[in-house]
């Protein structure tokens, strides 16, 4: 089983769908990143029993994210607002010399900015 920034992003987006077993599962071996032996010791179930939950879990996010795409349009907007960015400090780069044009970019830059936190 390899590990898959992508759960942990499922996780963050349908955790709730999980029950708290599952989510204490999946949330130890892609947040933590531990071994299913060591969540196995913690837990106090087998190994087995640790990569069935994990497995279960996996499942459920990923179902849940076929249905709603939602952890895929979130990356999407964040696509997008690097892309906004990258083009706003290209076009300040490009209008060094025009006062009105950098206050704008820079407006923008912090407006966009600020919507990158957001997410």
């Amino acid at each position: 089983m390899s590990k898959d920034l992508r759960f942990a992003m499922l996780l963050d987006c349908y955790g709730e769908f999980l029950t708290p077993h599952q989510y204490r599962l999946t949330e130890l071996y892609y947040c933590a990143d531990l071994s299913l032996s060591e969540i196995a010791e913690i837990v106090g179930i087998t190994r087995q029993g640790v990569r069935d939950g994990i497995k279960r879990g996996e499942q459920i996010l990923q179902e849940m994210e076929d249905k709603l795409q939602f952890a895929a349009r979130f990356n999407a907007l964040r696509e997008n607002y690097s892309a906004i960015a990258s083009t706003l400090q290209s076009i300040q780069t490009q209008t060094a010399d025009q006062p009105q044009v950098q206050t704008a970019c820079r407006e923008a830059m912090e407006a966009v900015y600020h919507g990158l936190e957001l997410l």
